[in-house]
């Protein structure tokens, strides 16, 4: 398999040694999921595990990512069109993999982040209403074959992630949705973990802390073993 460079700066597209790559796992979910926290026992994990990591998060990730970012949430921009919107997330993105992702999954450091094209098939796609198979398109141009190892899906009712990211800071122009709008989202998310089951591992985001860390930790502990024991080669 061959990662092509997205950026002509990048460094040239060559092979991964499969048997050292690191690799790509990802969180995804609604607002107040508890990714952040999540994304803390995932890498307390791999460091257990003497596994080097990079933690990152999407929109953003890179500094012209990040930019993009401030763009993307700012309230200001209400009357962003769709199709801007979908172009802005992967022009993020293709700057991320340029700059971070691809290297060092290639230097064999597994990448942690927070969200990433799950989460435009679920915002854009579900909540806007994008043509998913423009979105595959898409997708294909920027990431080439690269695709997750293993997605965790947080998974709880809308009205109570959003209660809770309510009570963490002022609303961005993506919390300001309307309800429904996040319940279309959550629903491409749950089609998604239906139509990835090898990939997507849907966890009960309204349980305890406690219970979700301990199912958090289980996933990635028997990914890790999997992937110790060359039970995956992609």
């Amino acid at each position: 398999m061959r990662y092509a460079s997205t950026n002509s700066a990048s460094p040239e597209d060559r092979p991964i040694d499969m048997t050292r790559r690191g690799r790509f796992i990802t969180l995804e979910g609604i607002e107040g999921a508890g990714k952040s926290t999540q994304l803390a026992v995932v890498a307390a994990c791999l460091q257990a595990a003497g596994i080097p990591y990079l933690v990152t998060r999407e929109p953003g990730g890179s500094r012209l990512g990040e930019r993009i970012r401030a763009i993307l949430l700012d309230r200001a921009e209400g009357g962003m069109a769709a199709d801007t919107e979908l172009l802005l997330m992967f022009a993020a993105r293709a700057q991320h993999l340029a700059e971070r992702i691809i290297p060092a999954l290639s230097a064999g450091t597994w990448v942690l982040c927070d969200r990433f094209t799950d989460a435009t098939y679920a915002y854009q796609g579900g909540g806007r209403g994008v043509d998913p198979a423009r979105i595959a398109l898409l997708e294909d141009f920027v990431q080439g074959p690269l695709r997750p190892d293993l997605t965790l899906l947080l998974d709880l009712p809308v009205e109570r992630g959003l209660a809770r990211a309510g009570r963490r800071s002022a609303p961005d122009r993506f919390e300001s949705e309307t309800l429904a709008f996040f319940e279309r989202v959550r629903a491409a998310y749950l089609e998604r973990a239906r139509r990835h089951a090898d990939r997507i591992r849907v966890i009960d985001a309204a349980a305890g802390p406690a219970e979700v860390a301990a199912e958090v930790e289980a996933v990635t502990g028997a990914f890790c073993g999997r992937v110790a024991a060359g039970a995956l080669s992609s």
